[in-house]
């Protein structure tokens, strides 16, 4: 009997336990990773600083939720554009010269906070550069990834891409919360600076990425010929459809700079911003139970419905640690929303397609915390943070619960019998 028992913790553990092949197998995949979470590292400490220091300067909601609307016209039509000349130019001389950029938004935010009376504008300007930039290196970056990995390594990868965004989201505003609260936003923004310095030296090391058709030319054409394409699929769709409105409506972090002084804790800020990392750190540890599931359309479903959920409850709680715990759960839940989001892309696009369609995806992941960043300001305005937090969770479960209805193709989606993953997928797992 204990036998048994003991067999079955072990397989358990097995089916749970993360993949790390794609790393320990590929060199300029470990590079990329690792470039990533430096990077991200660095952004996300000025993430925190930019609130921060617009609160400092305004005390306005509405200023801080507007950082947000102010990155959103520039993401949308460089992630766009950065898909379309990800698919006809060399994707990693793309990323290389994105980073550089940048790096220099982040001098300028750095130059600004040195100044005796910093300026409001240039927080937006910058904030706007950097989105753009960040929208043009994405594309080429995910394209890069699926070139150097094969189909069957993507769940994994994307599964250890989760673990180091989000384990950067932990020490990232943990270490930035407390040093723009020590210190001021002029370290935040250069170790941002430096951050992005150390990347570079790792992006040069990656080699040449060879494509597996030929580049189609960047135009207004090629562009539209992509989005025609993702409107074609309604699996593709959806994935696009729930995440921006479970964003729009539940992401809130322009609010936990006000959140935080509403628990009488204005200096632990980091732990708000850490908290959803730290869940997702822990969904993506444990992620090895997602490799055996082939409904991937649904567990979308079910993981943004939970999102929202956490996220309503979290607005009710009483003290910083159990708003932290519910923001945790929330976190788990989007990394598992966005790791099967991420294996339906990756799986069922063709090469041709791949830095076009990555450029919608980086609108589909971005655009909606932008908007739910401006969302949660003006809520607040009418009736606090804690308001704002709780009706947008609810409303994100109500948008969710419409999605799913009005798109049965994409809640029937079924890894086994999709014609697209069939199509991209070696002949020996197709007959397998």
């Amino acid at each position: 009997m204990a036998e048994n028992v003991d067999r079955s913790l072990m397989s358990l553990a097995r089916r749970l336990r993360l993949d790390v092949s794609p790393l320990r197998e590929f060199r300029d995949f470990r590079l990329l990773l690792g470039s990533g979470l430096i990077t991200m590292l660095g952004t996300v400490i000025t993430t925190v600083a930019v609130p921060y220091q617009m609160k400092q300067l305004t005390e306005s909601y509405v200023a801080v939720g507007l950082v947000g609307l102010a990155e959103f016209v520039p993401m949308v039509v460089c992630g766009l554009w950065g898909g379309a000349i990800a698919d006809a130019r060399d994707r990693r001389t793309i990323v290389i010269l994105s980073e550089v950029g940048l790096c220099l938004s982040s001098v300028l935010l750095l130059v600004n906070a040195l100044l005796p009376r910093p300026q409001v504008w240039v927080l937006y300007a910058a904030g706007a550069l950097a989105a753009g930039l960040g929208s043009v290196r994405s594309p080429s970056e995910q394209a890069m990834i699926n070139r150097v990995l094969p189909l069957d390594r993507m769940p994994a990868a994307f599964a250890l891409q989760g673990l180091v965004r989000n384990a950067a989201m932990i020490a990232g505003p943990a270490a930035g919360g407390l040093i723009v609260a020590s210190v001021g936003p002029a370290v935040s923004y250069a170790v941002d600076v430096a951050s992005f310095l150390l990347s570079l030296v790792l992006l040069v090391r990656v080699g040449a990425v060879p494509r597996a058709e030929e580049p189609t030319p960047a135009s207004l054409r090629s562009l539209v010929e992509g989005v025609r394409y993702a409107l074609r699929r309604p699996d593709l769709m959806g994935t696009y459809l729930v995440d921006i409105a479970a964003m729009a409506f539940a992401s809130s972090t322009a609010l936990f700079p006000f959140l935080a002084e509403d628990l009488g804790a204005s200096k632990a800020v980091g732990l708000l911003y850490a908290a959803g990392g730290v869940g997702a750190v822990i969904a993506s540890l444990t992620s090895g139970w997602t490799a055996h599931v082939h409904r991937h359309g649904l567990a979308v479903i079910v993981s943004a419905t939970v999102w929202g959920v956490a996220v309503a409850l979290a607005a009710l709680m009483p003290d910083m640690w159990l708003v932290c715990l519910f923001l945790a759960v929330a976190g788990g839940a989007d990394m598992v929303s966005g790791l099967f989001r991420g294996t339906i892309w990756n799986q069922t696009i063709p090469d041709s397609y791949r830095g076009r369609l990555a450029g919608i995806e980086l609108l589909s992941y971005s655009t909606g915390p932008m908007l739910g960043d401006a969302r949660a300001g003006f809520m607040a305005q009418l009736g606090g943070a804690r308001f704002s937090l709780g009706l947008g969770g609810l409303f994100c479960v109500a948008a969710v619960g419409l999605m799913t209805a009005v798109l049965p193709r994409f809640r029937g989606y079924d890894a086994r019998t999709d014609e697209h993953a069939l199509a991209l997928r070696p002949p020996e797992s197709a007959t397998a």
